[in-house]
This record gives C-alpha cells, sequence and structure tokens, in this order.
C-alpha cells in the first residue's frame, strides 16, 4: 500500500495544536510523509477515500458531527483503503472497543513516546497491530474473563448513567425501550458485583470501563 520512498499520512484531529505536534514528530522520521489533515472526522472520510494514503492517524472525539469510530468504519470499508491508526486521549472500554470493532489497525495514546508513534505507523502500515499496553492489558482481562466484561452496547448504557441521564433519556438516546435499559442495568449490576447505578459508575470508572 505504500510507495517506494514514504509512508504517506493523514492527521485527523479536531485541535490544530495537537496535528502539528504530530505532523512535527512524525515528519523528522525517515521514510514518513504527512501529505493532509483534516479537522473534523467527516473530511478525513473524504480525504481518505482519494486513494493516496497509506495510514491514517485518527482522533476519537471530534468537536461535533461524526466522531472518529464510526470515521474509522467509514474509511476502512472501501476496497484498498488506508490503515486507521487511532491516536487518542481515552483508554476505556467505551472508547477502545468501538474503535477495533470500526476496523481499526492500531490504538495509540497520545502520551505515548516519539518512537512509539513512528514504530505504529510504519506497524500499521504493514497491516499489523499495535496497541497502547493499558488497551492490550484490559483486552486480554476481557478475554480471560469475559462474563466480567461489559459489552458495548452496557457501556454505551452506563457510560450515560454516568453523564447523568435516566433510564428513560438513556432509552431516547440509544433508541431503546426504558425496559430494555433496565434490562442492561441488570445485567450491569450482576457483572460488576453492585447494587445501584452510583456504585456501576464508581467501579466502572475504576476498572477503566467507561471514561473518568
Amino acid at each position: 500500500m505504500t510507495d517506494d520512498t514514504h509512508i504517506r499520512l493523514l492527521l485527523a484531529d479536531d485541535h490544530p495544536v495537537v496535528r502539528a505536534g504530530l505532523r512535527a514528530v512524525l515528519e523528522t522520521e525517515p521514510g514518513l510523509l504527512v501529505l493532509a489533515e483534516a479537522a473534523t472526522a467527516e473530511d478525513a472520510v473524504t480525504r481518505a477515500a482519494e486513494g493516496d494514503i497509506d495510514v491514517v492517524l485518527m482522533d476519537l472525539q471530534f468537536g461535533k458531527g461524526m466522531g472518529g469510530a464510526e470515521a474509522t468504519a467509514q474509511i476502512t470499508a472501501r476496497p484498498g483503503a488506508p490503515r486507521v491508526l487511532i491516536v487518542t486521549t481515552y483508554d476505556s472500554d467505551a472508547d477502545t472497543l468501538p474503535a477495533i470493532e470500526a476496523g481499526a489497525t492500531g490504538y495509540l495514546l497520545k502520551d505515548a513516546p516519539p518512537e512509539d508513534l513512528a514504530a505504529a505507523v510504519r506497524t500499521a502500515a504493514a497491516g499489523r497491530t499495535t496497541l497502547a499496553p493499558t488497551v492490550a492489558d484490559r483486552l486480554m482481562n476481557r478475554l480471560r474473563a469475559p462474563g466480567a466484561a461489559l459489552t458495548r452496547r452496557e457501556s454505551e448504557v452506563l457510560a450515560l448513567v454516568a453523564d447523568g441521564l435516566s433510564n428513560q433519556a438513556i432509552g431516547a438516546r440509544l433508541h431503546l425501550t426504558e425496559g430494555t435499559v433496565k434490562s442492561h442495568l441488570t445485567r450491569i449490576y450482576s457483572k460488576l458485583g453492585v447494587d445501584s447505578r452510583t456504585a456501576a459508575v464508581a467501579t466502572a470508572i475504576d476498572l477503566g470501563l467507561i471514561r473518568r
């Protein structure tokens, strides 16, 4: 997917300072070329479709509109698509699982050392996976104890509970009935060994299941 001399990159992040920082790090690396930038997820999808990008460095959270996971799904769904490397500040299950399910090749945190970032880009270009250590540890724990892991939908429900939404409001947001939301919460309480919304949120945050 790369040309003979460079791995061609697209930087997708809504913060100009972050894009500038990534560019400064990556352009000092031999064989890496920042070809384009995108300030929105929608722009990233459009630019990635032009066929001259090898790896997209994708943030998860954009100011408004489409998020990084959805953009990743749209980018990777196309034939001959570039690889997508998530570069974000978030490492909770509620963030990592949707991104990985969407087709991301790797997942790195923004505080990673520059050499790790460059190595992850090269690894992604080769079609192999790089995961931030905290993300890799959590995925391994999910495999070891699948019964205790929250599903993607349960993580979404609990994240909205943490935001203070009622069952009715959560149902409206996720297009679920109030009864379905209650069923999800019952399973969440059982998995986490708690008996209240407050305890569920606190435990999930401690375990890294939802964002602090």
